[in-house]
């Protein structure tokens, strides 16, 4: 089927002045798009920028507080998911969310089973078109083993095959290839290519630069809940799409970064605390190496999706490698174990403040005290005047504003919460401090203070990995940033050039880049192999 260009400049599924608002957050501010038939849309944004909620309007999750949805020109009110996938919006989320208990046939056929003259299943018939069907998307596995026996990526195809059989006339993509090999990732083109040219419209959702100029049309940008850019991919240079994202206008010149110390020189007699030595999970890191000295703040920068938690998360111990050292004081330690990091000397602030970190039901105190409690007690009993005398220091330190140390520490401001979340990693005395994230959700005031504070504990001889996606922030911020990619290593940002200009170039660049800057660059200069 070949579509003419007046069909294929037919709006499918609008969105119009769309807004969302939760409690304290405006998740989409007057929000508009459209995708037409026959044509691949991109929809990319920072973490946080509102892609996930405007793919849950659009799809019946949520209803919109404002604006208005259209399919096929018809104002529509999908009341949920399956209203919405009734009415021919199909939708491929990056956690598949079929029946893992169920066979990889019943998955591809649910809802829509063949059926014999008596009314019952057909299942030799069912298993029959089931191996016909994924074998096209090179899956060959056993179709009536249970899903959760499949890899990710057979599970991912098995929930793109459904999506296209399903004949839907928009296929909504979020990350479809996450967990995708190589192999599969080209076998989806295919698929995209046919849907393509049979003319269904697709929002295409990805954090992968190369991914995108390969397959999309259009891109549309949000940032912070608000569309700040649509048109041809093909008119929008991908240095110009990241700047886009990150919010950071091109300078016409480099700014230079003048820390205290310069730790980038070859003649700094300081041994780094931290050296991460080429560590490595397959599909996710990619021999990733830099280290970190006493006073030193490194940052890890890159998309989402380059690496960066997880790196943060794998020095921690929270993340299995399948090769690689973590080495603190020149001792490597024992990998994927959280407590022996700990011990070492590591402590990580999450990326999630309200999932991962602080406590709202208990006080200031409990929430600051809560990891120490082991090395503040005595034969099993805790001193209370220890207690208060150590949570009254770091309250004072850290300038927590608060009624006192027995508030909630969920009536608190973000800003304070994440002082709060700061005061429990420092009553474990931690040598490195892996930072994800620290501003992120709280105000310009409370974001200078969390700074300062940062700057003040490097200072104090701490060393810290200051994990962002704010470019002013790392480069603010940073002696030294390591710029990630699909994870890897793919620059090292020092001296001249630390600037925003250079990050966004070695972030939206990078790819060229690997052979001609190896991860070992990113260590200290002589602790380089």
């Amino acid at each position: 089927m070949h579509l003419s260009s007046g069909a294929r400049s037919v709006p499918v599924l609008e969105a119009r002045g769309v807004g969302k608002v939760f409690p304290g957050v405006t998740a989409l501010d007057d929000v508009s798009l459209s995708v037409r038939r026959g044509e691949v849309h991109a929809l990319v944004g920072e973490n946080g920028a509102g892609k996930s909620t405007l793919i849950k309007v659009l799809t019946g999750v949520y209803p919109p507080d404002y604006g208005e949805i259209l399919l096929h020109h018809r104002p529509v009110s999908f009341r949920s998911p399956g209203a919405a996938q009734a009415a021919g919006i199909s939708t491929i989320y990056q956690e598949v969310n079929l029946v893992l208990t169920q066979s990889a046939a019943r998955n591809l056929y649910l809802g829509r089973e063949p059926r014999n003259r008596l009314g019952l299943i057909d299942f030799k018939e069912m298993h029959r078109g089931a191996r016909t069907t994924l074998s096209a998307y090179g899956i060959h596995e056993d179709v009536e083993a249970p899903l959760s026996s499949l890899g990710l990526g057979a599970q991912q195809m098995v929930a793109v095959a459904r999506a296209v059989a399903l004949r839907a006339s928009v296929v909504i993509m979020d990350e479809p290839t996450s967990s995708l090999e190589a192999r599969e990732v080209d076998t989806l083109i295919r698929v995209i290519d046919r849907l393509r040219s049979d003319g269904t419209a697709i929002i295409y959702v990805s954090h992968r630069l190369d991914e995108l100029y390969r397959i999309c049309d259009t891109v549309s940008v949000l940032r912070d809940g608000k569309l700040v850019h649509s048109g041809p991919l093909s008119r929008l240079p991908r240095l110009q799409l990241v700047a886009t994202m990150l919010g950071r206008a091109l300078l016409a010149q480099t700014q230079r970064h003048t820390p205290g110390v310069d730790f980038g020189d070859e003649d700094s007699s300081a041994e780094p605390v931290l050296e991460v030595k080429r560590i490595t999970r397959h599909g996710m890191l990619d021999d990733i190496s830099f280290g970190v000295r006493p006073g030193e703040i490194v940052g890890l920068g890159g998309l989402l999706g380059a690496g960066r938690t997880e790196t943060g998360k794998a020095v921690i111990g929270a993340q299995r490698l399948d090769s690689g050292r973590i080495v603190i004081d020149g001792d490597p330690i024992k990998t994927g174990s959280p407590s022996a990091s700990i011990a070492a000397g590591i402590a990580l602030l999450p990326e999630d403040r309200k999932l991962e970190g602080i406590l709202p039901n208990l006080s200031i105190r409990d929430n600051i005290v809560l990891g120490a409690l082991p090395r503040l007690s005595r034969a099993g009993l805790i001193s209370d005047g220890r207690v208060d005398a150590i949570v009254t220091k770091l309250m004072a330190q850290l300038n927590i504003q608060a009624s006192g140390p027995d508030q909630k520490a969920g009536t608190l401001s973000g800003g304070n919460q994440q002082k709060v979340m700061l005061a429990r990693l420092l009553c474990l005395n931690p040598k490195v401090l892996i930072l994800d994230e620290p501003t992120r959700g709280i105000d310009i005031g409370a974001k200078i203070e969390v700074r300062v504070t940062i700057d003040a504990l490097a200072a104090e001889g701490l060393a810290v990995l200051l994990i962002s996606s704010e470019t002013e922030e790392l480069v603010d911020g940073s002696d030294r940033i390591v710029v990630l990619k699909e994870g890897r290593v793919v620059d090292v940002l020092t001296g001249d050039r630390l600037s925003e200009d250079e990050l966004i170039v070695a972030i939206a660049g990078g790819e060229e880049d690997p052979l001609n800057t190896p991860a070992e660059q990113a260590l200290p200069p002589d602790q380089r192999n």
